[in-house]
């Protein structure tokens, strides 16, 4: 997972201000640093966030479909079973693109 997660916004003040920093090198560039500092804090604030949250989702997914697995196997032949296997397939479609989603 990465470690920062920038908007496109932060990215291109970011970019400025390292520019303005190296435009300042000889001189006092402390006011640059600070700005960058906060930047990249919000951002690594924002890729902890989303991490969290894929796994949140990576979690109940396969809880789905650890739950669709339990009701095939304990549906009645014929239609209900078949009905499962589908809510199994479903479940297992949902998990795998909750797996890919992952930076």
């Amino acid at each position: 997972m990465a470690d920062r997660v920038y908007t496109r916004k932060e990215k291109f003040t970011r970019a400025g201000l390292l520019v303005q920093g190296a435009k300042q090198s000889a001189g006092d560039i402390s006011g640059v640093e600070r700005r960058i500092d906060a930047i990249d804090r919000r951002a690594e604030e924002r890729a902890r966030a989303e991490a969290d949250a894929h796994a949140a989702a990576l979690k109940a997914a396969r809880a789905e479909v650890a739950a669709a697995t339990v009701a095939e196997r304990t549906a009645p032949r014929g239609p209900e079973r078949a009905a499962a296997k589908e809510a199994r397939k479903a479940a297992e479609k949902r998990l795998r693109a909750v797996e890919r989603a992952r930076r």
